[in-house]
Order: structure tokens, then sequence, then C-alpha cells
């Protein structure tokens, strides 16, 4: 059994696995933080402009059915305006995400550019007497 603990621990120490955790418990945040935006600041002008419509308010009813106290009748519908919220959470994280890794590759791109070769240093006076004296030898 402390076999099966040691090698648990070692995969749950690895990097990758703390890293992905880190991440998914960001993306929770992120996430919600991102609902927020969407529900209280991106859809209320939106459904103002639309003629005071609020999205998660849309649906088509289907009918109704008795409910489970056998006296209420519930409402039976389809509610595509959760739908349409959900879908512009959806593509707001995406381009938020996007920018995020735009981002990411732009700076480990600047990282992982070579450094420019250094000119050649400029000839001591030594190695270029040194230089004419090859010269003549070679002229002579």
């Amino acid at each position: 059994m402390s076999k099966f603990l040691n090698e648990f621990k070692e995969f749950a120490m690895r990097g990758n696995v703390v890293d992905m955790a880190v991440g998914v418990i960001i993306g929770g945040a992120f996430g919600k933080i991102v609902t927020s935006v969407v529900n209280d600041i991106i859809m209320p002008p939106i459904g103002y402009a639309l003629g005071g419509v609020n999205f998660t308010d849309l649906s088509i009813k289907l009918g109704e059915k008795l409910g489970e106290d056998g006296k209420t009748m519930e409402t039976v519908a389809i509610t595509y305006g959760n739908f349409i919220q959900e879908v512009v959470n959806f593509l707001i994280i995406a381009f938020c995400v996007f920018l995020l890794v735009k981002g990411m590759m732009s700076l480990t791109k600047k990282k992982e550019e070579p450094a420019q070769p250094e000119a050649p240093a400029e000839p001591t006076n030594e190695e270029k007497l040194l230089g004419e004296i090859r010269d003549l030898l070679k002229n002579k």
C-alpha cells in the first residue's frame, strides 16, 4: 500500500500536474469573472438596444404539465435564451484565452530568438602588423 501512495505522491507532485491544477482553479475563477462581465455588463445594453429583451428569459413554450403535487401546472419550455447567453460567454472566454496564448507565444518567441552574432572585433595593432609581415613574406 505504501508503494501505491509513493507512486501517487510522485505523480501528484510532478510539475505538469501541479501546473494543470493551478490552471483549473484559475480557469474556474476566470469563468466566473467572464460570466459576470457577460451577464452584468455586456448583455444588458444588448438587451436594451433590442427593446428591453432579457436573453435568459427567452423561451419557446411547449405546453404545460401537472406538477408533482398534482394541483399546479408547470410550463414546459425550450429556453434558448440561456443557450444564447452561454454562447456569448464561450466566445468571450475563447477570445480572452486566444489573447493570453498569443501574448505568451510572443514572450517565448522573444526569449528563443538567438542574439545577433556580434561583428568581428577590430584586429589589434599586433595582429595588423603580423598580417603585414605575412603579406610581405608572400610577395618575396
